[in-house]
């Protein structure tokens, strides 16, 4: 039913345009917004998980002797799925700061992120971003990305102009589930799904306190500069001081010793 509507909501807009109608990229734009409303889980690990091999490619891993893969191995040991998502690690050799997890299971760790962070700290980052990917976070990105897509479709179907802008999102539709942007909610939910999971792997989730103890430092810190990138995707998140002092309180109520 979503579908169709979809479609005739799409097919209405067309009839307030003129009549130099790109046909072709209308019905593109129908398809598109129909599809985002009945995009399942499976459709997106698919999607991603081709973004993923690209990404792999790309990039330098580290191999199964580099210290960096065998410290992330020896972390991650017994982390084998979260939410019924099974799970990989790499690490890519690289002077950037960052870390994130895909919906199709991938968890990649930047080397130069795993040089300023502890293991328990390092920890604390990943749990977080598994929590996104086993509370299927990204959905709501992915279908708000095929319907700005279905949009510009309409609109490109009477403008050249458009029509490019219209192409350049369908090359990024999978791209966005790997940088979207979440709610505060959704944060604060990563935040508990971290601790829980951490908790159930008989890691200290106290990690995940420690973690945003770190960012905060970072972000107040002489060479901030250096970890703007990756800190601004915590821009929108709750303020690390709340963020720290929800994870103290979670583990003190389960006897962790937490000051």
């Amino acid at each position: 039913m979503r579908k169709k509507l979809a479609i005739i909501l799409l097919l209405s807009l067309w009839m307030s345009t003129s009549q130099a109608t790109d046909w072709g990229r209308l019905l593109q734009g129908a398809l598109k917004a129909g599809a985002a409303a009945t995009v399942t889980d499976k459709d997106l690990a698919d999607a991603v998980r081709d973004e993923v091999r690209q990404m792999d490619a790309k990039n330098t891993v580290c191999g199964a002797s580099s210290p960096y893969t065998k410290r992330l191995k020896r972390l991650t040991r017994g982390m084998t799925s979260a939410g019924g998502i099974k799970l990989n690690f790499k690490v890519y050799k690289t002077s950037d700061i960052n870390a994130f997890a895909c919906p199709d299971g991938s968890v990649r760790v930047f080397s130069a992120l795993m040089d300023i962070l502890n293991d328990n700290e390092l920890l604390g980052v990943i749990g977080h971003e598994i929590g996104h990917v086993a509370l299927k976070h990204s959905k709501k990105a992915w279908r708000s990305a095929m319907l700005r897509s279905a949009a510009s479709d309409v609109i490109g179907s009477r403008s050249e102009t458009w029509a490019a802008l219209s192409d350049s999102y369908i090359g990024a539709l999978s791209s966005v589930a790997l940088s979207a942007k979440h709610s505060r909610t959704h944060e604060t939910e990563a935040d508990d799904y971290g601790y829980d999971f951490l908790k159930k792997n008989g890691r200290n989730p106290w990690a995940m306190g420690l973690a945003f103890i770190k960012m905060k430092q970072l972000s107040e810190g002489k060479n901030k500069s250096r970890y703007d990138k990756w800190l601004q995707a915590f821009s929108s998140h709750p303020d690390f001081d709340k963020r720290i002092e929800r994870m103290r309180q979670r583990a003190k109520k389960d006897g962790y010793g937490v000051k």
